[in-house]
């Protein structure tokens, strides 16, 4: 493996092993980016299943983004996620950024899906 995935897998375990202890029941908001998109999912970890996802793959953002890879592209894929998190009758989460720095697109993606309605 190569330093720097080693080291984003290392966090990733570091923040999960976290959120567990705290999560209380509530489904876990994980993300992931790369070069080109940007990825969400709610997780219901009780179950071991996925209960919703988006990303800049998605019929209705594929058309509206013009580049998959930037911050206003996370803030649509956030505001998306909770969206549909409200429509399923979800509205508390613990966010799971991955092992992800909490800065750019991570950001973003999380305080457009805190406007949406979503709390963590």
């Amino acid at each position: 493996m190569s330093g720097k995935l080693a080291s984003r897998r290392r966090r990733s375990a570091r923040v999960r092993r976290r959120l567990r202890k705290s999560a209380k029941g509530r489904p876990r908001l994980s993300v992931h980016r790369s070069l080109q998109n940007i990825y969400a999912q709610l997780i219901d970890d009780a179950a071991g299943r996925t209960l919703l996802a988006a990303s800049t793959l998605d019929k209705a953002l594929r058309g509206k983004l013009k580049n998959g890879g930037n911050i206003a592209a996370a803030e649509a894929v956030g505001k998306l996620i909770a969206e549909r998190a409200l429509e399923a009758g979800i509205t508390e989460v613990v966010f799971d950024r991955g092992g992800f720095l909490y800065h750019g697109r991570v950001k973003a993606l999380a305080e457009a899906a805190r406007e949406g309605g979503l709390k963590f």
